[in-house]
């Protein structure tokens, strides 16, 4: 009989997220700290992640506001996780940003913004780090890609750029650093119900991620958490939704017949997305549109 490998044991151990303040972010925050982890919780919002940490059960968390893409706040970041904890356990890249802004529209200074948050500053973060991970017993490093990261999205295509790069990336990082002791994986997530995907919405993003509802931050936890428990290389919260993704994939060429195919189920979704976004009070009509609340 093959022994059940034991579940991930949280408590002591030191997660550093990014992202934090935002809704994947602070709901894995609130997840692992309830099991006994502290938490290094960082994001650009200094306001709101002070917030989310007060409210953490536990104690020994660690709010600090950097921005990602400037080696010097990833500098102080370190520094700061070295003077508290002396490791990091865990280290969750998953801070992003995405832009609905046309490709022959946007500027070039905020494709390049795009594209150092989502891809370059992972990788640096991630390098820089790993002196802290190895002064850790078990040390896992987990990144949030997206279902973008095997799909192109038309309408954002820095955004596809960034999780291919980064999905290829962190695919052989996994296999450079589980020799050295270090296990590192990516969850896939398809449409989550986060502000930055009700941005999104608003400002015409692509739709063919509205087939079906948004599925909650909750449930990327989720997987975040079976990863932690049984390490895999890369693990996908909506199953059904992956596959059907990597079977399109299969023959790029014909991408511009698919699309139509999905694109009118996509459009009625994101109606009903919006719809549900302005009864639950998160967005409210204007004289000109729609725009977020708060």
């Amino acid at each position: 009989m093959i022994a059940r490998r034991p579940g991930f044991d949280h408590r002591g151990k030191v997660f550093l997220i990014t992202g934090a303040a935002g809704g994947i972010g602070s709901a894995l925050c609130r997840a692992v700290a309830v099991r006994g982890a502290q938490v290094a919780a960082v994001d650009r919002d200094a306001e709101r992640l002070a917030e989310l940490v007060q409210q953490l059960p536990g104690v020994g968390h660690l709010p600090v506001a950097a921005d990602l893409t400037r080696r010097e706040d990833l500098d102080r970041l370190l520094a700061a996780v070295a003077a508290r904890y002396r490791r990091i356990d865990v280290l969750v890249n998953n801070a992003a940003m995405t832009s609905a802004e046309r490709f022959d529209e946007r500027s070039v200074a905020s494709i390049e913004d795009e594209l150092a948050l989502n891809l370059l500053s992972p990788l640096v973060l991630t390098r820089l780090a790993v002196p802290l991970l190895r002064a850790g017993d078990d040390p896992r490093v987990v990144t949030t890609v997206s279902l973008g990261g095997i799909f192109p999205l038309g309408e954002t295509p820095i955004y596809t750029a960034s999780k291919f790069g980064l999905r290829g990336a962190m695919l052989s990082i996994a296999l450079d650093l589980r020799a050295k002791g270090i296990i590192v994986g990516s969850v896939l997530p398809s449409a989550t119900d986060t502000p930055m995907l009700r941005k999104e919405a608003l400002d015409g993003g692509n739709t063919l991620q509205f087939q079906d509802p948004p599925q909650t931050p909750e449930h990327v936890v989720r997987s975040m958490l079976r990863m932690l428990d049984r390490p895999r290389l890369e693990r996908y919260p909506r199953p059904s939704e992956s596959w059907l993704v990597r079977v399109a994939m299969l023959s790029p060429n014909l991408l511009p017949r698919l699309m139509p195919l999905f694109r009118g189920r996509g459009d009625r979704g994101l109606v009903r997305y919006l719809s549900e976004l302005e009864r639950r009070g998160l967005i409210r009509r204007t004289p000109t549109g729609r725009e977020l609340v708060g």
